[in-house]
């Protein structure tokens, strides 16, 4: 019997969405390139952090079946591509994950199948890109089948909000494609937004990262100033922060990373470009975020000298090598350019991550120590790029070297903030 959703992509975004249909009680299967992935799902394990072996095994029992295979998506009665959409080695829009995923549905496509994109991009792409690749089956929008566009909403970590509860915005290629996407995911999420249409759709989803990517550059180029200036810019964040109303508190670091914040507004500058139109807000922006990593490896390196030893030669921990506090994702981690600026100076580097098994950086193993205590005891500076909740209860007074923050969670008389 051909399944009630197929979900193509079973990463980051399609696993949870699977997990929570198979909750929602329907017949779900997934396709995945990868046969490690759909091999592992198959014998009940995660690769996934959001998303536990205990949930697979569950999934597993409700039915669920993962594949390799793309036959499974035969017949089934509402497909949503969930493929990555991220940049390549020269930092510009990747979509030949989605490119490769719509043909691949065009193959298997019957009439009066739903098909809703979630994966990220520019406006425009649903209806110029995967609606012809999908008409190449010889079906039509509208005629033969539905397609939607449904941009993902995935928080990893995010304990507060879930696949339920998070608003789920919905559009479609015509009204009726909007109405089926409607009807779908009402049997998902508490509240169906839906959009005028699907180019609204995407521009949402690009504009909700955009304003996460102005936001942390605003509060990165404080910090620097509030530094320069003798400001702690800490006690500035946390009074600005009390007022109710006009103001949303965004945090400094050394960088941002994950498979949105970074990536998003790339794709909306270099559709702006193609239309002859520059985001200029958008590139003040990268220009202070792209800054950032250097800045931590020029501070650390000055915190060195100031202790008595250069960078050259100089053992550095990293610790915290994920792009998010509490999660296991080094997608875009601003811990990659940090190591590859602190290396360029001589230093040599360690790591710390309780979430991180390893950290290679440009093909290099970064050795690992086991707890953040051996870390301190072990080098010339520990650089804290991270906040997990395990480095709340290190003793960073007993530290036996210099702590550089980036997070300003950390208190005590050897650490510095950034």
């Amino acid at each position: 019997m051909p399944a009630e959703l197929a979900v193509v992509g079973l990463g980051y975004v399609g696993l949870p969405l699977a997990r929570r249909a198979c909750e929602a009680g329907l017949d779900t299967v997934g396709h995945d390139i990868s046969a490690a992935v759909t091999g592992g799902l198959t014998a009940g394990r995660s690769h996934i952090g959001d998303v536990s072996d205990a949930e697979v095994r569950r999934m597993r029992a409700r039915g669920f079946r993962a594949s390799a295979d793309p036959a499974v998506l035969d017949r089934a009665r509402t497909v949503v591509i969930c493929v990555p959409t991220g940049l390549t080695a020269d930092r510009t829009p990747d979509l030949e994950p989605l490119r490769a995923a719509a043909r691949t549905v065009a193959r298997h496509l019957a009439p009066g199948t739903l098909v809703s994109v979630e994966s990220t991009s520019h406006p425009g792409t649903t209806q110029e890109i995967v609606r012809p690749l999908l008409e190449e089956s010889g079906l039509r929008v509208g005629e033969d089948f539905h397609l939607a566009y449904s941009p993902e909403r995935i928080d990893p970590g995010n304990t507060r909000f879930s696949f339920r509860t998070t608003p789920k915005i919905v559009s479609g290629c015509t009204t009726l494609c909007a109405k089926h996407a409607e009807a779908f995911y009402e049997q998902l999420v508490d509240e169906v937004v839906v959009a005028a249409g699907t180019r609204e759709a995407e521009m949402a989803k690009l504009l909700e990262n955009a304003y996460r990517y102005v936001n942390i550059a605003l509060a990165d180029e404080a910090a620097l100033y509030c530094g320069q200036a003798g400001i702690d810019v800490w006690d500035v964040l946390r009074c600005a922060g009390t007022k109710p109303f006009g103001f949303a508190p965004f945090r400094p670091g050394p960088g941002v990373g994950g498979h949105c914040v970074p990536v998003d507004p790339r794709y909306l500058m270099a559709h702006a470009e193609e239309q002859d139109f520059s985001f200029r807000t958008l590139r003040a922006a990268r220009e202070v975020l792209d800054a950032m990593p250097g800045h931590v490896a020029d501070r650390a390196c000055r915190l060195l000298r100031e202790h008595g030893t250069g960078p050259a030669g100089a053992r550095v921990t990293l610790l915290g090598v994920s792009y998010k506090a509490d999660v296991a994702d080094v997608r875009e981690s601003p811990a990659f350019p940090v190591a590859r600026a602190l290396r360029a100076r001589g230093a040599a580097l360690a790591y710390h991550d309780p979430r991180v098994d390893a950290f290679t950086v440009d093909g290099t193993p970064v050795p690992r120590h086991l707890t953040p205590e051996r870390a301190c005891a072990g080098s010339d500076l520990v650089l804290l790029l991270q906040d997990h909740q395990e480095y709340g209860s290190v003793p960073w007074d007993d530290a036996g070297c210099p702590v550089l923050d980036t997070r300003g969670t950390a208190r005590g008389r050897r650490v510095t903030h950034l």
